[in-house]
């Protein structure tokens, strides 16, 4: 699926429908008042932790509040931090607590 999410953004930068190089985007782990962990991607982590602290980010952290960054990892392109991401959500409780504790935010 990367693959073709690859050769997709290389076709349409080719036809000019795309300019510049892949904005950086970054995958992020948040830790909510209830102990629990979420993880997303944005281009402005900063920006989107303001939005979930303010009650306008996801369903999930609304009811959670407040949250903390406790992770950020950088990804070259949306296509890879959503491989990241997904890659992330699917691992256990003790595998994540171990990636937070390995990262620094």
């Amino acid at each position: 699926m990367l693959e073709r999410m690859q050769a997709l953004e290389a076709d349409c930068r080719a036809a000019g429908l795309l300019a510049g190089p892949a904005e950086p985007w970054t995958v992020y782990i948040l830790r909510c008042a209830d102990g629990t962990l979420y993880t997303g991607i944005a281009k402005d982590v900063d920006r989107r932790l303001a939005q979930h602290n303010a009650g306008k980010g996801a369903r999930y952290t609304r009811t959670r509040l407040p949250v903390t960054l406790v992770y950020r990892e950088p990804c070259p392109g949306r296509a890879q931090a959503l491989q990241r991401e997904h890659a992330i959500k699917r691992l256990g409780r003790p595998a994540k607590d171990r990636l937070v504790a390995r990262g620094a935010p």
